[in-house]
């Protein structure tokens, strides 16, 4: 139907638009539920007890980066070194950004392909952003992207995502009974 050309770095794409049936809907291996829990020391913290730790891509490269945007900003305005400059760096943000991708992708296909029933809290992102100490680890790990890739695939494979209330006192409750607790001990 139409096909899209874009680059990133410099490596071009080209995206075609056809249409098709939509593919029968696979259903999980296993129809059992998990809760998501994510964070930034580990990506995502399972109710099965299962910890998958995130790449870290922009805290493993800060030192890279770093050396590259300072070598970028000391070339000359409009000079062939800083176009070559400019391109190392694009090259290496697309980089942080693939590993990123590749982490999230593989997690949330290995969670819709095993669960039926994900639950995952809806976290104030823009709240944690505004932590300066935080903000760089949070935008690390992508937590909205993460919660949009399960959305998708889940309802690809007929399952559901439930996303948790972000005042549910889950930390406050019992979990034999159900009472909650006014203050934490």
């Amino acid at each position: 139907m139409s096909a899209t050309v874009s680059r990133v770095a410099d490596r071009w794409f080209v995206s075609i638009t056809v249409e098709t049936e939509d593919p029968p809907r696979r259903p999980a291996e296993n129809q059992g539920s998990v809760g998501v829990d994510l964070g930034v020391s580990a990506l995502a913290t399972l109710s099965t007890g299962d910890t998958i730790t995130g790449p870290k891509a922009h805290t493993a490269l800060l030192k890279r980066l770093r050396r590259v945007s300072r070598s970028l900003s000391r070339k000359q305005k409009g000079s062939s070194n800083r176009n070559k400059a400019k391109a190392k760096l694009a090259r290496l943000h697309a980089r942080i950004a693939n590993i990123r991708q590749d982490a999230l992708h593989k997690l949330t296909s290995d969670l819709t392909r095993r669960f039926h029933t994900i639950g995952i809290e809806d976290l104030n992102v823009r709240g944690m952003m505004a932590n300066r100490h935080l903000a760089r680890s949070i935008a690390d790990m992508s937590f909205h992207e993460c919660r949009r890739q399960l959305a998708y695939k889940a309802d690809q494979r007929g399952g559901q995502v439930v996303v948790a209330d972000r005042w549910f006192p889950s930390s406050k409750m019992c979990s034999v009974c159900g009472a909650v607790q006014k203050a934490m001990p």
